[in-house]
């Protein structure tokens, strides 16, 4: 086992800042890159040491590998911690770390390749006898054949980028006169994001719940889970509120969904934090593995609330080469809820980059705000617009649901827009506490 004395922390914003409590919370150097536009963020404050490398754009700084390696070299850290986004499924950056003998905290290049296609994804976990969404089994090569494979599966179907995220490169087609104009239209917004136009199709599933089982593997081919989440409250494929438990999911669902994230897990020799993504159908008590994410996910929050763990700490002793504790070991309690919040209006989520005037974050037993923010601070328009994670734990949902609307009713960011009051609205909504939404619920009111 080799100790990691010096981290670089290859991010920005509020996980950044989250990553860099923990490394030093464990004793360890924690040394930050930032950009000229994030110079005076507060994770660059705190820093062990910081090290500016490039302009605002990303692609001159969070996403240039030669100067963020050059910083790791200058500072002399043993690893680098990825965060989401930007490098952080990046498969050359993890062959380069591997080069230059810095130690990537995360997964294997082999483990990140076989589930960055998300169509060669569904072919592992097909063979590996994890339940999939009915679709094509590989690439969707053109309109055409996506017309004989829709009408196969049966409408609606949902045409996909292989590369895709985010909610880019995605048409949910009803009906075959629309599947070529919606294959085209998708296939070009995939090249334009991921320049890569590589399509799938899935069948689609009416009224989902998105639900997620965030699994931890190490060297030695030990995998736990540490709970499922509930990511159905989104809009446009983005998640604006999330929750665990899912509270939907019966025992037996539950048990049986975490057992496969578990299992699918150990079938790829998976090493560090990673997320599996299931469509449940709660018509039919059916989940359908859709992709997983190879990285710490946002929301990893609600998921150490409820389990008592710090997933970044983990993920860092885990690469250190350290063995996990036993599923037995890992006990939940309660249920925990994050809101998202961001720098948009929110009518319109319209971005609203600006300069902070008074910034009030909300306290009290079991809330936490993960933010970057402060009075003054001025957030830069470059990047994406999340500028907090509000988070609350309490005995069960409703008290839950209560304490997060005096926790948002306590925060206060003036001088630019914030989703706080879509956010308090729906804490006030009906259809939410009464657990009766799925990832449509948005786009439909």
């Amino acid at each position: 086992m080799k100790e990691i004395k010096r981290i670089l922390i290859a991010n920005r914003g509020e996980i950044a800042l989250r990553a860099l409590r923990t490394i030093q919370e464990m004793g360890k150097e924690a040394i930050v890159v930032h950009s000229t536009a994030d110079a005076d963020a507060l994770y660059v404050r705190y820093a062990d040491a910081s090290i500016c490398i490039g302009e605002a754009r990303s692609s001159d700084s969070y996403l240039n590998i030669p100067a963020i390696i050059t910083a790791c070299e200058v500072s002399q850290a043993d690893a680098i911690f990825p965060g989401y986004g930007f490098l952080s499924e990046n498969q050359n950056f993890v062959e380069i770390c591997a080069k230059h003998d810095i130690k990537f905290i995360g997964p294997s290049v082999q483990a990140m390749a076989l589930m960055s296609d998300k169509s060669k994804a569904k072919q592992m976990m097909m063979r590996a006898g994890i339940p999939v969404v009915p679709g094509s089994d590989g690439e969707v090569p053109d309109a055409d054949f996506a017309k004989n494979l829709a009408e196969k599966i049966g409408y609606p179907v949902i045409i996909k980028a292989a590369a895709g995220g985010g909610g880019r490169g995605m048409r949910m087609v009803e009906s075959q006169k629309d599947i070529e104009k919606l294959f085209w239209s998708a296939q070009s917004e995939a090249m334009s994001a991921f320049g890569d136009g590589t399509m799938y199709m899935e069948k689609y599933i009416i009224n989902p719940r998105h639900i997620e089982v965030q699994i931890l593997g190490d060297e030695y081919g030990n995998v736990v889970h540490i709970g499922e989440r509930d990511c159905s409250m989104q809009r446009r494929h983005q998640k604006l509120i999330e929750e665990s438990p899912a509270i939907i999911l019966d025992e037996q669902t539950r048990e049986e969904l975490l057992n496969t994230a578990v299992r699918a897990a150990k079938a790829i020799g998976y090493t560090g934090a990673g997320t599996f993504e299931f469509l449940y159908d709660s018509k039919d008590k059916k989940f359908y593995f859709i992709e997983m994410n190879t990285r710490l996910q946002v929301e990893h929050t609600i998921s150490e609330m409820r389990s008592r763990l710090d997933l970044v700490e983990w993920m860092i002793r885990i690469a250190q080469g350290e063995k996990l504790m036993d599923q037995s070991q890992i006990t939940f309690s309660g249920h925990a809820i994050e809101c998202r919040i961001t720098a948009e209006d929110p009518k319109s989520f319209a971005p609203n980059p600006g300069k902070i005037t008074k910034y009030v974050a909300p306290g009290g037993l079991n809330v936490r705000m993960d933010s970057h923010v402060y009075e003054g601070y001025s957030v830069p328009p470059f990047y994406d617009s999340m500028i907090g994670k509000l988070i609350v734990h309490a005995s069960d949902r409703q008290k839950a649901i209560t304490k997060m609307k005096v926790a948002l009713s306590e925060l206060i960011v003036n001088g630019i827009k914030t989703t706080k009051d879509f956010h308090l609205n729906m804490m006030k909504n009906p259809d939410f506490i009464s657990n009766s939404f799925d990832t449509n619920y948005l786009s439909k009111h």
